[in-house]
């Protein structure tokens, strides 16, 4: 299970969280919901030791912060940055193998596996990664993710500016990752998918958690979503 007590995160002088508290349990879809600058991104970089932060995050019963990124992933939390950072002269293949850790043989999660999820993938095996489309792109980032074999992913802004044929596969690639008992940390902004895949839901506001509840208990609160939602 992931853990956060109290959690302050900072850029230089500025105080972005102010005392996040939130868990996500094994196998469970957590949605972390909330408007531009709430603080959601900034909570997964503070997870991932890529910016200043106090606090506790506990991974498994073991304290992450103070830890470099490597040693993060190494205990098995993944990441899925907004940005995606592809290696843009190596070949999709190329990108992919190196997501994988030293125990290869043994992981849940194999580059056939990807390419049965995202087909395009597979007919863009020997493609440079620099010359795929936004939405291959981000296809690629979240496979090269999985083939770290994570028990934890945390995804940024999957969706984000993809045209609604590839954001229905990524829906679908959140649904697999639950049939297989995977624990996700989802930072979106598209609401609907959100509600769909996530078992429980996180709101934020002002670099605080303002709402935690179930899907249908944010679908019925419509002070929340009016004040920390909509635009």
């Amino acid at each position: 299970m992931l853990e956060l007590h109290d959690v302050h995160a900072f850029y230089g002088k500025s105080h972005v969280l102010h005392g996040v508290s939130a868990r996500v349990p094994p196998g469970e879809i957590v949605a972390l919901l909330g408007r531009n600058g709430s603080g959601r991104s900034t909570t997964v970089k503070a997870i991932m030791g890529l910016v200043d932060a106090t606090g506790s995050v506990r991974w498994r019963g073991h304290e992450m912060l103070g830890k470099k990124a490597f040693e993060i992933a190494r205990a098995g939390i993944g990441y899925v940055p907004e940005n995606r950072d592809v290696f843009p002269t190596l070949t999709v293949h190329q990108n992919l193998m190196l997501g994988r850790k030293p125990r290869a043989a043994q992981a849940r999660w194999q580059a056939d596996d990807m390419y049965r999820m995202f087909p395009r993938l597979a007919e863009r095996r020997d493609t440079e990664a620099g010359v795929l489309s936004g939405g291959e792109q981000q296809m690629l980032t979240l496979c090269r993710t999985l083939m770290g074999d994570p028990e934890l992913i945390m995804i940024d802004e999957p969706t984000e500016g993809l045209a609604p044929k590839i954001v229905e596969l990524v829906a679908e690639y959140l649904r697999e990752l639950r049939r297989r008992g995977l624990a996700v940390l989802l930072v979106e902004q598209k609401l609907a998918i959100a509600l769909e895949v996530a078992g429980r839901c996180l709101v934020m506001g002002h670099g605080r958690i303002v709402f935690e509840g179930t899907p249908a208990e944010l679908r019925a609160n419509a002070y929340i979503r009016r004040e920390w939602l909509e635009v």
